[in-house]
């Protein structure tokens, strides 16, 4: 069982759900990403996205992989932090596309 952190855009949410259920079925455990409640992401205080950016490095600090939903190819900036962040601590970096 490897511990795995979902990475991609809140915008590919229910390819996540899909890979998330996925992954989990083929018995890993999967961290998810947190999708906010509100209607609006802006909704949330500069304070509030730091702290979501911290608890989502905490989730891949303690993964064994990042498994990255780049549909058509589609990687955003805050998706590259993440994946260069697990690479500068030895995580190992799944695609969804190459």
């Amino acid at each position: 069982m490897k511990i795995i952190t979902m990475c991609g855009s809140l915008r590919f949410e229910s390819e996540i759900r899909y890979w998330s259920e996925r992954l989990e079925l083929e018995g890993n455990c999967v961290l998810s990403i947190i999708y906010p409640t509100a209607d609006d992401k802006d909704a949330y205080t500069p304070e509030q996205h730091e702290l979501l950016d911290i608890m989502h490095k905490k989730r891949i600090d303690i993964s064994d992989a990042v498994f990255i939903v780049n549909k058509n190819g589609y990687i955003g900036s805050s998706t590259k932090d993440e994946i260069e962040y697990a690479k500068s601590i030895g995580k190992e970096i799944l695609f969804l596309e190459n």
